[in-house]
């Protein structure tokens, strides 16, 4: 019986303060929840607003790529010309067939104006007359043919000179002198215009902490001094398969002085967060259930853990998303040193 008494007395003293022990001297904090903006940053890349691959229509040779990455070119301008000796002999033939195709088109219709002649001073039958409108009727589809012909043999040809449809700058070239190109194969590709994008890879869940698009703050990574600002133009409904990641377009409102194209860019915005309980790091503690924190008794100062829900952590500190009301007392540093029942008072009272 003595031995049960001296045991039990022993784990009473384990679970609740001894008698006459001093109040534990520990940071008390009041906990309120409150609003924060939370930055997010990705990198980038400076590209074309108004990307454009210049292809040949059809398939050949190139014999000469006329520009460079970061020339500017006019509306017109050539940019790449292809072997064009089979477009030239074709274009030579399809000449001398429309040249004969003339020819026998006037020859029938100067028959048909003589048989007509004939027929009215009655030296020539009707049968006569009426072959030789037949005649001229071949003659105008062989002639409508031989025109075709030339045209395409034109196109044909024209279409081994690759020119600039509008004034643009070459941001790559895709193709050297001396390679076989496919039909629409890029060879050069340009930037229409003076508008320039910022394209990221933003994940899927980033786009829904704000229901407003925020303005992006850019800033180029070789040079972060360089700030300038910029507004999301375009957000893809397709989500990459294999990153989980969404592209965005954020369009340059003012772009800074020799910005190029292909620049790495660090784009930053700034997203509300709901009202949310701070809590610094010292706070954290744990039970077999999980996270916690010390909570203290107003009334008694006797502490208790309080099993929280962690939003997240960051440096310093945790984000806590649930498990503390607003108004309770948290042991904020010296967590460590307690135990249920532990009477505490807040270090800045202790004289």
């Amino acid at each position: 019986m003595v031995r049960l008494t001296l045991l039990l007395s022993a784990l009473v003293g384990l679970a609740f303060p001894a008698a006459g022990e001093p109040p534990l001297a520990v940071e008390i904090v009041t906990v309120h929840p409150e609003g924060q903006t939370v930055s997010r940053s990705l990198t980038g890349e400076i590209r074309a607003r108004d990307p454009l691959s210049a292809s040949f229509s059809a398939g050949g040779r190139l014999i000469d790529v006329m520009v460079d990455a970061g020339a500017t070119v006019a509306k017109g301008a050539v940019l790449a010309r292809m072997d064009a000796v089979q477009q030239e002999q074709a274009l030579r033939g399809a000449r001398a067939q429309m040249q004969t195709a003339t020819a026998d088109y006037r020859q029938a219709a100067e028959d048909l104006d003589r048989q007509d002649a004939l027929l009215e001073r009655g030296a020539t039958t009707r049968i006569a007359r009426d072959g030789a409108e037949d005649a001229l009727r071949i003659a105008e589809g062989a002639l409508a043919e031989a025109q075709a012909t030339l045209d395409r043999a034109e196109k044909a040809l024209a279409d081994t000179i690759l020119v600039a449809p509008e004034a643009a700058t070459v941001t790559r070239r895709l193709a050297e002198p001396g390679q076989i190109v496919g039909a629409a194969q890029p060879v050069v590709e340009l930037a229409l215009g003076a508008g320039l994008d910022a394209v990221f890879a933003v994940p899927e869940v980033m786009l829904t902490m704000t229901e407003t698009p925020p303005p992006v703050s850019l800033a180029l990574i070789d040079r972060p001094d360089v700030v300038f600002s910029g507004s999301i133009a375009e957000i893809s409904p397709v989500v990459d398969a294999s990153t989980g990641t969404v592209t965005v377009k954020v369009a340059v409102n003012d772009p800074p002085g020799g910005l190029a194209f292909g620049e790495a860019v660090r784009g930053t915005v700034a997203l509300p967060e709901p009202a949310r309980v701070i809590l610094p790091y010292t706070a954290i503690s744990a039970t077999a259930e999980g996270p916690a924190v010390w909570q203290v008794d107003p009334a008694t100062m006797a502490v208790s853990s309080l099993p929280i829900r962690i939003e997240r952590y960051e440096t310093g500190r945790i984000v806590v998303a649930s498990g503390i009301a607003d108004g309770t007392l948290i042991v904020a540093k010296g967590a460590q040193l307690l135990y249920p029942g532990r009477i505490v008072q807040a270090a800045e009272d202790v004289k």
